[in-house]
């Protein structure tokens, strides 16, 4: 169906999604548990897509889905496949987890209704090498919206707890070059970006923003997973650098 091709499509760009972010994805928000696994089952068994399951910190197993052959050449995508069996199950995995929590920050601005009138997703890429050879830099994602008539370029880091300080340090570095020098001109068309670093709790945002604020109060924005998600993207939940006061993202 044309629903499945969307799927797809962002599938193509997202690697992996779990049923929550597949309804999201199709608009299928509000449609139940239980008709969203058929659904998915159902293209799994004509080979549409690739299930496999990982542990949750319940206890349970959690089902994943991605692109196989057949998928990708239905929507004339490129397959990069997940060296993942079907049906096999994993207790951990660092790839896996990463790219699920980046997904969620990009569906939240591309298929979450926004209470903000006048905001339009535009685009969104990921990087399978750095920006430029000058900036080896390589951001979890990049987004661009408008709001009114002003775009906005972001760049996006998920931070999972995995990276030093030290890493940091030098990732840091690495953006306010690319602010201050002609790389981000030349490469996206823009003259002026944020970066926003999600973190997956409120005392390793306080360590990477302490870090960040050594070097800039510029340029960076940071909020948590949880917070992106029960709040929403554009709610008062942003932290600068420096300043203690949450902020709404426009």
């Amino acid at each position: 169906t044309t629903l499945d091709k969307v799927l797809f499509r962002e599938l193509a760009m997202l690697r992996v999604v779990d049923r929550e972010q597949a309804s999201l994805i199709t608009g299928r928000r509000n449609v139940s548990v239980s008709t969203c696994n058929a659904w998915l089952l159902k293209l799994c068994r004509v080979g549409l897509l690739k299930r496999f399951f990982i542990a949750t910190e319940l206890g349970g197993l959690k089902a994943l889905y991605s692109l196989t052959a057949k998928s990708a050449a239905l929507v004339s995508s490129p397959l990069r496949p997940l060296q993942r069996s079907n049906d096999s199950v994993m207790i951990s995995d660092p790839f896996v987890q990463h790219q699920l929590a980046v997904n969620a920050v990009i569906l939240q601005l591309k298929c979450s209704e926004s209470p903000i009138p006048d905001v339009r997703f535009r685009r969104w890429m990921s990087f399978p090498q750095s920006i430029s050879p000058a900036v080896p830099l390589t951001p979890d994602a990049y987004i661009e919206f408008a709001f009114k008539e002003t775009l906005h370029p972001v760049f996006c880091e998920v931070d999972r707890g995995t990276e030093t300080q030290t890493v940091w340090k030098k990732k840091i570095a690495l953006y306010i070059r690319l602010a201050i020098g002609g790389d981000f001109p030349r490469v996206f068309g823009q003259e002026r970006f944020r970066v926003i670093v999600v973190a997956e709790s409120e005392r390793r945002l306080a360590q990477i923003r302490k870090t960040v604020a050594s070097q800039t109060e510029k340029i960076f924005w940071f909020s948590t997973l949880k917070n992106i998600n029960q709040k929403g993207f554009f709610a008062s939940h942003w932290l600068r650098p420096a300043a203690e006061a949450s902020q709404a993202f426009l």
